[in-house]
Parts: structure tokens; C-alpha cells; sequence
């Protein structure tokens, strides 16, 4: 059984660039996407507010396998979707609920004498957010950050459903063909978890490397 599981690995771990191709895509349209709402729930207008509390309540209380129902099934009729796109939107529509809690605490976490000061020197409302208030929020937001990379790693495994050939489906498909759903699956957990924790990690990198000294001892 071992060797068979030998043999077969190759074919599991040749998942791995499609689960990372799903995480990293549906992070990056959970940030786009989180960030607006972020703005806009501190620094839009009434409407614009409710609208962004809305979409967050609404969307954190949706299991992200009906979105992806919802995306893959309900779209597919109006358009030709692929299933690496239809996981990407559904994984990140899903992700920008979480993220978009992130930013706004880490936008809250700005001292308001920043914003302040940029008016001060002259600098409109937009200039302000765009050049002072942002980048100091990414920064503060890379520790709450790094742990919804990791859920969406895990997440990721849910595009198995509309079957693309993640790492999850792979190892389904060979448990499936050995007999061994234990041996099998045991192996593609702990592959998960070193995926998860090398996210882990360099984002921990990432913050270390971008943290401001005197910042984070005024703190």
C-alpha cells in the first residue's frame, strides 16, 4: 500500500499550483473588494455605510459552499464559467465579508491626529486616506490578515465540488482508486497544514519586515 502511495503522490501534489492559484486569486479579489467596504464603512456617507454592514452581515452568514453553488450553478446559465473562475469569486466574495472587518479595524486603528496633520499640510479628504491613512492600515493589518490566508487556503479545497483538480479532488480520486480514504487523507491534511503554516510564516515575515519601531512603541 505504501509504494502504491508513493507512486501516486506525484499526482496529489500536482494540485498544489491549483489550490495556490485559487487562494492567491481569491485573496486578491477579497482585499480589492474589502478594502472598499472598509472605506466606505468609516469614511462614506450614511447609505454608503449600511450598504457595506449589509454586505458583510449578509455574506459572513452564508456557508461558502452555497456561494459557490450559487456562482458556479445560478451563473452558469446567464455565462460560460469555468470552475477556476467560479471558485476564485465565490471564495473571494466570501473572503472580502472577513476582510473587509480587517481593514476597518485597522483603518480605525490610525491615530485621527494623521488625518489631522495631511489636512493640515494641504491635502484633500482623498489625498489624505490614499497616502497616509493606508498605507499605515496595511501594515496594521497583516497580523488579522495572515489568518484569513490560511482559512482561504483551507477554503480552497471546496472547489473540488465543481471539479477542478485541486489538491483535495486528487487525493479523493486516488483514495477512491487504493481503497486507503484514511492513509490518503492523513497525508493530504498534513499537506494542507504546511501550506497553511508557510502562509503563516511569510506573512509573520512580512509584518516584522514592514513594522515601524517608534510606532509600535508609542503603542
Amino acid at each position: 500500500m505504501w509504494r502504491e502511495m508513493l507512486q501516486a503522490l506525484p499526482y496529489i501534489l500536482g494540485g498544489i499550483g491549483y489550490t495556490l492559484g485559487v487562494t492567491v486569486v481569491a485573496l486578491t479579489v477579497g482585499l480589492v473588494i474589502g478594502v472598499l467596504l472598509a472605506l466606505l464603512r468609516v469614511y462614506g456617507r450614511r447609505a454608503a455605510q449600511n450598504f457595506a454592514a449589509v454586505y458583510v452581515v449578509v455574506l459572513r452568514g452564508f456557508p461558502s459552499l452555497i456561494v459557490l453553488f450559487i456562482i458556479y450553478y445560478m451563473l452558469a446559465a446567464l455565462i460560460d464559467l469555468p470552475p477556476f473562475l467560479a471558485g476564485c469569486v465565490a471564495l473571494g466574495v466570501c473572503s472580502s465579508a472577513y476582510q473587509a472587518e480587517i481593514f476597518r479595524g485597522a483603518l480605525q486603528s490610525v491615530s485621527p491626529g494623521q488625518m489631522m496633520a495631511a489636512r493640515a499640510l494641504g491635502m484633500s479628504h482623498r489625498q489624505a486616506i490614499i497616502t497616509v491613512i493606508l498605507p499605515q492600515a496595511f501594515r496594521n493589518a497583516i497580523a488579522g490578515w495572515s489568518n484569513e490566508a490560511a482559512i482561504v487556503v483551507k477554503d480552497s479545497s471546496l472547489v473540488y465540488v465543481v471539479g477542478l483538480p485541486e489538491l483535495l479532488r486528487r487525493a479523493q480520486q486516488v483514495a477512491a482508486r487504493l481503497y486507503a480514504p484514511f492513509l490518503i487523507f492523513t497525508v493530504t491534511a498534513v499537506i494542507y497544514f504546511l501550506l497553511t503554516f508557510a502562509t503563516n510564516r511569510l506573512l509573520g515575515w512580512l509584518e516584522r519586515k514592514t513594522r515601524i519601531p517608534q510606532m509600535v512603541a508609542a503603542r
